[in-house]
């Protein structure tokens, strides 16, 4: 006598078993750490892009208001001091530099005179940063404060000193000698103590962190257009 084998119910064979539930679970685990390291991925390109573009303006903004104030130099001398004969208001050094210019980063072109003042500075976070000083130039009285002893002192930073580049592996300026035989200029000199201006002023400097996300170097070559004789009558050249 046969026996009938008994049904499987429709609710009991349409639900599913353990391993096709840990199966289903391990595929959804591994499209979204996918999803989520091709994210992360794509988040890390985007900030380095960012950071690219950031540098480049920077960079670009710093390179304008460099050449805007080099560019603006004045042929300007004064007396440092009480009875001193005049001398010319342009200090060079490897690491700091200060002249009379017609451009100020707050108002351009525009206003008083500014005698602006770079220094090289240890940045707290590391290398060296580029710091800058504006003072209004209202003639030679406005000079006096910067001199001792026949001659101008050194640039020092002060509460109102504004920091133009931080993070720097180096920063040197370079002053070139004016070369009559030659367009372009003679020698770089790492230290002005000429009577008169250089054919041009070069400000060199590169970050700290170096990558291929970052500026390599900045190099920064003005020339001097304005009679380089302070002492002599003004003329343009």
């Amino acid at each position: 006598m046969c026996r009938k084998r008994p049904r499987i119910s429709r609710a009991r064979s349409a639900g599913f078993t353990l391993i096709e539930m840990i199966i289903a679970v391990t595929l959804v685990a591994a499209i979204i750490s996918g999803l989520l390291i091709s994210m992360r991925t794509g988040l890390s390109a985007y900030q380095r892009v960012n950071q690219r573009l950031e540098d480049n303006r920077r960079a670009m903004g710093l390179d304008q208001a460099l050449h805007r104030q080099l560019g603006g130099m004045m042929p300007v001398s004064a007396p440092c001091g009480p009875g001193s004969a005049r001398i010319p208001v342009f200090d060079g050094a490897p690491s700091w530099l200060r002249f009379v210019s017609s451009s100020s980063l707050a108002e351009g072109a525009r206003g008083y005179p500014r005698i602006v003042e770079y220094l090289v500075d240890n940045d707290p976070r590391g290398g060296v940063r580029l710091m800058m000083n504006e003072r209004i130039y209202t003639g030679p009285a406005s000079l006096l404060p910067l001199c001792a002893n026949n001659s101008f002192v050194p640039v020092t930073l002060n509460p109102q000193s504004f920091e133009m580049a931080g993070r720097l592996a180096y920063c040197r300026f370079g002053y070139r000698v004016t070369a009559p035989d030659f367009v372009s200029g003679g020698d770089w000199l790492p230290l002005w103590q000429a009577p008169n201006l250089p054919r041009a002023v070069r400000i060199e400097m590169a970050p700290l962190d170096s990558g291929p996300s970052r500026l390599p170097m900045l190099s920064v070559n003005v020339p001097v257009h304005i009679t380089r004789d302070v002492l002599g009558p003004y003329a343009d050249n």
